[in-house]
């Protein structure tokens, strides 16, 4: 029986970039990453993740990147929210397209939907971003651009 598809959602109106290659990039990482299990991407605009960060979190701003696990039930990761506008920001910071950003922080959702958790497991998270992302062909990932 196939893996059941993850799914990205676009909630960020008409802007630009290869939307087939992120959902060839959600593919590759529910194939390769998660072990064959599903999740679910939104990429938004800053505004909803500033409402989701405060209506779950308490944490009245936007940010990049939120996980929502499921604890694995059914093959089910959980879902992951993408803020574009940030994206866009942190591509230009460091010199890459958004797309890779794009990337860069699905893989970071999926790892903590898998559970794990870089401000806790002493180094653990880090060290496999760190694999993946090469293995993935991406640039530096989130915790070793704020942990450099």
């Amino acid at each position: 029986m196939p893996a059941p598809e993850s799914a990205i959602l676009f909630r960020c109106g008409s802007a630009a970039f290869d939307r087939s290659r992120l959902r060839g990039f959600a593919a590759a990482l529910r194939d390769k990453v998660a072990g064959g299990r599903s999740f679910t991407c939104l990429i938004a605009r800053d505004r909803d993740l500033e409402r989701l960060n405060a209506q779950f979190l308490g944490r009245d701003y936007p940010t990049d990147v939120l996980s929502f696990p499921a604890g694995g039930r059914d093959g089910f990761l959980g879902e992951i929210a993408i803020s574009l506008d940030r994206a866009q920001e942190q591509a230009s910071e460091y010199g890459h397209s958004v797309e890779d950003e794009l990337c860069i922080l699905m893989l970071h959702g999926v790892l903590h939907l898998m559970g794990l958790d870089h401000e806790r497991d002493r180094g653990r998270m880090r060290s496999l971003e760190t694999r993946w992302r090469r293995a993935l062909n991406l640039p530096a990932g989130l915790i070793e651009r704020t942990h450099a």
